[in-house]
């Protein structure tokens, strides 16, 4: 049997409360599997409370609160994690949205959160996170809606986004969501303070390759870089790399379709995601 993954509590609110979890799991002699049972829920689950990439509801802590006799500690923690849904990697990320002057990304996989329609926000989040009930995928959509409240701020930031094509060809809740959301790109490309590019396959290999990046760019801050991670993130602050993953960027955004070709680009695309529909 493999050795259990090593926890670092100090990481996030999660992370802690995993400890805990576990902590208290090896003390009272179970196995993942044996507390699950006893929930029930099953013991996949348990792990990703432990490893923090999970929190359970109110009603499964409060559970595991009285199966472990841990006192009300694990009921307490939870309720923090709820004050702070974020893992900690993406609420510095979401503090820096509501500071940044300007916000440059180069997206990879699907549309940024911050132009999301709600209909492929909960198709993301129920592909991404297939482990929470509909009211928590509800709950972190109503979030990640929230966060676009930035954009249209009394002094909004620059909004600059460059989108793979892999991004518009990929049928996200199928055609009609994937057309919803195509058509609210065209709506919000519109505004004074967002700019929108299509970076097409026929580019080839080009410099971010390796995954999506943010560059934010503040009036009295150095810049830092958001590196989009499968689990979580990674704020750069270092000067010499945010230089090179803002070289990164320049050279994806001189490679990509200008705005005006890519918003003829994206109609075309809602074309054909509306003939998909009829077939």
């Amino acid at each position: 049997m493999p050795a259990p993954k090593e926890l670092d509590p100090s990481k996030s609110l999660a992370a802690l409360y995993g400890a805990k979890l576990r902590k208290l799991r090896v003390r009272a002699g179970w196995t993942q599997r044996e507390l699950g049972d006893k929930i029930p829920i099953a013991h996949s689950r348990i792990a990703q409370f432990e490893l923090g990439k999970e929190t359970p509801t109110r009603d499964v802590s409060d559970q595991l609160d009285k199966l472990l006799r841990a006192d009300g500690d694990l009921s307490d923690l939870w309720g923090h994690l709820q004050r702070f849904p974020f893992p900690d990697s993406m609420r510095k990320h979401i503090e820096c949205e509501a500071k940044a002057t300007a916000i440059h990304k180069y997206l990879s996989h699907c549309v940024p959160g911050l132009l999301q329609t709600e209909a492929y926000a909960r198709e993301v989040m129920r592909a991404g996170q297939p482990w929470c009930a509909a009211d928590e995928i509800e709950e972190k959509v109503a979030a990640r809606l929230a966060r676009s409240r930035v954009l249209v701020k009394a002094d909004p930031p620059l909004l600059w986004v460059v989108l793979d094509e892999a991004v518009i060809r990929r049928p996200i809740g199928g055609p009609s969501v994937i057309r919803e959301q195509l058509a609210y790109l065209l709506e919000v490309s519109a505004a004074p303070n967002i700019e929108l590019q299509v970076l097409p396959f026929a580019v080839g290999a080009h410099s971010a390759l390796g995954g999506s990046l943010t560059l934010f760019s503040f009036d009295n801050a150095p810049d830092v870089v958001y590196l989009e991670g499968d689990v979580r993130g990674e704020l750069v602050k270092d000067r010499r790399a945010v230089a090179r993953h803002s070289h990164r960027y320049d050279l994806v955004h001189a490679s990509a379709l200008s705005p005006a070709a890519s918003t003829d680009w994206l109609e075309k695309a809602m074309e054909e995601f509306g003939t998909c529909e009829s077939t």
